[in-house]
C-alpha cells in the first residue's frame, strides 16, 4: 500500500503527514532539489492553523507567526474605509484568526516533521512524467533514471501548473478573474509603524495590498497597468506611501497573474487534485493556503479508511462533493472583494466601494464577514442535503480542562472519529466500538470554562465527531451500529 503526493508545498506535505500518522505509506516526489527560498503564501487562519495542529506542528508554526489583526480597506491616500477586526489571541478554533508567516519556515516545519514518520519518504529531484489515469502506478524521473511506482492513490499537489492536470487532461472552469500584480517582498530593520493587519488600497489608478509579515519583513503587491512588467514600476514611489523615506531591503520583485479557477472534476479513479491544482484564488481575502489544508484534511482520512478496507468506495467521492463548493464560494468571495477593490475608474466601481465603506458600519456585518470565511462543505452521502445543522458544521475547539490539565479540545478527541455526549448508554458505546471511537462525556469527563461546548451538545444529545472535527450525527439516539455492505461505510 502506497500513496504518491506530488509536490511538496504546504498542501501536499501536510497532506503527507496526516496519511503517514494513520500509518499509510507515503512517497512525496517534488520536482525541485531545495525548497523555494522566498515567501508566498503569507497568511493562514485559525482553522489552518488547527490542521497543523492535527500534523503536529501547531506550537511550531506559532512559534514562526505573528497574530494579525484583520483586514483594513483604504482609499488611495491610506484613510480607512472599512476594517475588518479578527481577534489576535484566540478564534474558535483555538488559535489565532490571522497569522502571518514566512512560508520557507512553513515548508521546513512540515519536511521536519515528515522526516520524523516511519510510513513517509520524500524525494526531492524527482519528477512525475506519466501516471496509470486510474492511480495505480506512476513514472518518476530523478538523477538516478526513470523508474515505475505501484501506487494505490496518487494526490496532486503540484501547484496551479499541475502535472498531474495536465497528464489527466483534467479542465477547468475559469471564473472570469485574470490580473497581473507586482509582489514585493522587503525586510527593513525599521518599524514601519502601520496598523498589525492587512491593508488593502482601493484606488482606481493602482490598487495595491500591504502587510507586515514578521517583526522586520513586509510584502506590498501593485497591480500591473496595462503594459507594465515587473521592472517597469517605480518601487520608490510606489513604496513612499508606507515607508516614509524608512530604508527597506528588496528581497524579491516579481510579477504574478491573479487568477479565479476550478478543477471540474477533482477526482479521477484514485488520483484527486488537491489545492491550487484543484482550485486558484486570487489573494484578497487571503483564502489560498486554507483551502488546500482543508483539501488535505478531508481526503486524508477517508483514504485511510478505503485503502484499509474499513470503508466503501463511494467514500471518495465525497471528497470533491464536499470541497468543491464552499472552494468555490471562497473563490467567488475573493473575485468580488478584488472586483469592488480594482475594478477600475468607471461609475459602478466607485459604487461598490462606496457601499462596501457603508456595509461595514451594518451591525453584525464585519462579525458574519469573518465568521463566514469558511463556507459549509456540500452535500454528501455524509452530509445529505436535507439534513440540519450542526451536522457538516465544524466543532469549535475551546481550552477544556481534562485529567487535571488545560488542553484543547482535539488533543482530547484523538485523530479519528470521536463522540460527544451529555448522555452515555448501551447506544453510544455501540456506536463508540464500530467507530473505534472515543466517548467524551460532557458532564463528567471534561470541564469547559467558556461554555462553547455546552451550546452545540445540549442536554440529552450526542454529536458524532467526524476526524476532520466536522460534525457527522447530532441527535438524541441512534439506530445500531452495523456496518454496511456497500456505500460510505461508516456506521451512522
Amino acid at each position: 500500500m502506497t500513496v504518491l503526493v506530488v509536490g511538496a508545498g504546504p498542501t501536499g506535505l501536510t497532506a503527507a503527514i496526516l496519511l503517514a500518522q494513520r500509518g499509510v505509506p507515503v512517497v512525496v516526489a517534488e520536482r525541485h532539489r531545495e525548497p523555494y527560498p522566498l515567501p508566498r503564501a503569507v497568511h493562514l487562519d485559525d482553522e489552518g492553523h488547527r490542521i497543523l495542529q492535527w500534523a503536529g506542528v501547531a506550537d511550531a508554526f506559532s512559534a514562526i507567526s505573528r497574530p494579525a489583526l484583520g483586514l483594513r480597506i483604504v482609499d488611495g491616500r491610506l484613510r480607512t474605509l472599512a476594517e475588518f477586526h479578527r481577534d489576535s489571541a484566540v478564534g474558535v478554533h483555538g488559535w489565532p484568526q490571522a497569522n502571518m508567516f514566512d512560508q520557507p519556515a512553513l515548508d521546513a516545519l512540515l519536511r521536519d516533521r515528515l522526516a520524523e514518520l516511519p510510513h513517509a519518504l520524500l524525494r526531492t529531484g524527482t519528477e512525475l512524467v506519466a501516471l496509470d489515469p486510474a492511480g495505480r502506478h506512476a513514472t518518476l524521473r530523478s538523477a538516478d533514471g526513470t523508474h515505475r511506482l505501484e501506487t494505490d492513490a496518487i494526490l496532486a499537489c503540484d501547484g496551479a501548473n499541475s502535472t498531474v492536470r495536465t497528464l489527466l487532461g483534467a479542465r477547468s472552469t475559469d471564473l472570469g478573474y485574470s490580473e497581473d500584480w507586482l509582489v514585493v517582498d522587503a525586510v527593513s530593520a525599521h518599524d514601519l509603524g502601520h496598523w498589525g493587519g492587512v491593508h488593502q488600497v482601493s484606488d482606481p489608478r493602482r490598487a495595491a495590498t500591504f502587510m507586515q509579515i514578521g517583526a522586520d519583513r513586509y510584502r506590498w503587491e501593485f497591480r500591473l497597468l496595462p503594459g507594465e512588467t515587473a521592472d517597469g514600476p517605480d518601487l520608490t514611489a510606489l513604496l513612499a506611501p508606507w515607508t516614509g523615506g524608512t530604508d527597506v531591503e528588496i528581497r524579491r520583485r516579481v510579477a504574478y497573474t491573479f487568477r479565479a479557477r476550478i478543477a471540474d472534476r477533482w477526482r479521477y479513479g484514485r488520483v484527486f487534485l488537491l489545492g491550487d491544482a484543484a482550485h486558484e484564488t486570487p489573494p484578497f481575502i487571503g483564502q489560498g493556503l486554507g483551502a488546500g489544508l482543508r483539501d488535505a484534511a478531508n481526503l486524508a482520512w477517508k483514504l485511510e479508511l478505503v485503502l484499509t478496507g474499513r470503508a466503501g468506495e463511494a467514500l471518495l467521492d465525497t471528497y470533491q462533493r464536499e470541497r468543491r463548493r464552499p472552494a468555490l464560494r471562497l473563490i467567488q468571495a475573493a473575485r468580488l472583494l478584488g472586483a469592488a477593490m480594482t475594478g477600475g475608474q468607471d461609475g459602478a466601481a466607485a459604487v461598490r466601494r462606496a457601499v462596501l465603506a457603508a456595509a461595514v458600519r451594518v451591525p453584525g456585518f464585519t462579525a458574519a464577514g469573518l465568521r463566514g470565511i469558511a463556507p459549509l462543505i456540500g452535500p454528501s452521502e455524509l452530509r445529505p442535503w436535507w439534513s440540519r445543522p450542526p451536522t457538516g458544521r465544524v466543532l469549535p475547539q475551546p481550552r477544556v480542562r481534562y485529567r487535571g490539565r488545560e488542553v484543547l479540545l482535539d488533543d482530547v478527541l484523538g485523530p479519528g472519529f470521536a463522540i460527544l455526549t451529555t448522555a452515555p448508554g448501551r447506544r453510544t458505546a455501540e456506536l463508540a466500538a464500530a467507530l473505534d471511537a472515543p466517548v467524551v462525556d460532557l458532564t463528567n469527563d471534561v470541564t469547559d470554562g467558556t461554555r462553547v461546548l455546552a451550546g452545540w451538545v445540549r442536554p440529552g444529545r450526542t454529536l458524532v465527531v467526524r476526524p476532520d472535527r466536522l460534525i457527522l450525527r447530532s441527535g438524541h439516539r441512534f439506530s445500531g451500529a452495523s456496518r454496511p455492505e456497500s456505500g460510505d461505510g461508516l456506521p451512522v
